[in-house]
């Protein structure tokens, strides 16, 4: 009888001997740290995180704490992927302010030290959950995580873009029209095979844009195994992975979470679909949307198919970029051949809602 096959959390959680791929000269890295690190004192040991599909992760310990470590992946990059700057900018506006992000250290742009750019930050300690489920709580528990993912969200979208000095972080409007031509580049510059219900995609969503009413910080990519939960309580203390942070319209973020209500139960991820969510305790989609709307004082969410069409096709585009780095030789996970799987899958449920949302195609 075979064993069964780990779980999500056992998958991606904790850390591993550092990739070869992804090996880095420690000697030069400490140098950089005791130069540019408040405190840091060595020696120094590199372990590599288990989960994280774009940038190398690593935990670096040393006798007084534990620091983390994100870098740009060696090898061929597509433009503007990886921006580990950008990832800086925006936890050292958001630290100030109290918002839960880990403590910013420094960011390093020469090349010569590690190979590739890269930061520093404190290494929060907590609960990272990968299974959206979450089997080991009890309702009262995921009903309190459910609602403070969401309103850490909103208080994301609240901040006041100009005092925290991100005016400059992102053009102002026109949000989605943008991310569609974003996406649509990535995906054709990784094509690996043609997906007709993505060509019809890249010719239809720029067509039906809804209205972009507001301007705010947007993650990107928020998620429950993108934030670290207190070891006890049912609190966010840090949000991670600002990768693909900018400014934008904040129902991308916030619809793209309410994603893992429609997308199926995937191996123990983030996908609720087909849950008993009341027996669960976790908020239906219109509980969630009316947390969301109190916290942010908006009336009501619009027509949400267009929307979950826009993140089924923004996915793919992500899943492909993935697909492609496979292809290169400079992906960063050996879960990347399973992401890149799962283009076709979500072109056809992004094609899906899109027809829910009065496209014929």
């Amino acid at each position: 009888m075979s064993a069964p096959a780990p779980t999500a959390q056992e998958t991606f959680s904790g850390t591993k001997p550092v990739d070869e791929r992804h090996a880095i000269d420690e000697g030069a890295l400490a140098g950089w740290l005791t130069a540019n690190v408040e405190g840091y004192a060595g020696p120094l040991q590199v372990r590599q995180f288990r989960g994280g599909q774009s940038n190398p992760t690593y935990q670096l310990v040393t006798p007084a704490r534990k620091y983390v470590l994100r870098r740009k992946p060696p090898g061929k990059l597509l433009p503007s992927a990886h921006a580990v700057d950008r990832e800086f900018k925006v936890i050292s506006a958001l630290y100030p302010t109290g918002f839960p992000v880990a403590r910013p250290f420094g960011l390093c742009t020469d090349d010569s030290v590690i190979g590739t750019w890269f930061y520093v930050m404190d290494m929060v300690e907590g609960r990272i959950l990968w299974d959206g489920a979450m089997p080991d709580s009890n309702p009262a528990e995921r009903a309190a995580v459910y609602r403070a993912k969401i309103e850490t969200l909103a208080q994301l979208h609240n901040t006041d873009v100009a005092a925290v000095g991100l005016s400059d972080f992102g053009k102002p409007g026109n949000y989605f029209g943008r991310q569609v031509d974003r996406w649509t580049k990535q995906y054709l510059a990784s094509e690996t095979q043609k997906i007709e219900a993505m060509d019809r995609l890249i010719d239809w969503l720029p067509k039906s844009l809804p209205n972009d009413d507001r301007t705010s910080i947007v993650h990107g990519d928020y998620r429950l195994d993108n934030m670290v939960l207190h070891p006890t309580e049912p609190r966010v203390i840090a949000v991670l992975d600002w990768e693909l942070s900018t400014l934008g319209n904040p129902l991308a973020d916030f619809t793209y979470l309410l994603m893992n209500w429609v997308m199926p139960q995937d191996g123990g991820r983030s996908g609720l679909a087909g849950m008993d969510l009341k027996a669960a305790g976790i908020p239906t989609v219109d509980e969630a949307v009316a947390i969301y709307c109190k916290a942010t004082g908006r009336e009501g969410l619009p027509e949400l198919d267009w929307y979950f069409a826009y993140n089924s096709f923004r996915l793919a585009g992500i899943c492909q970029g993935i697909a492609g780095r496979v292809r290169d030789g400079t992906a960063a996970s050996p879960q990347a051949v399973a992401m890149g799987e799962r283009v076709p899958l979500l072109a056809e449920a992004a094609r899906g809602f899109a027809r829910k949302a009065g496209f014929t195609g």
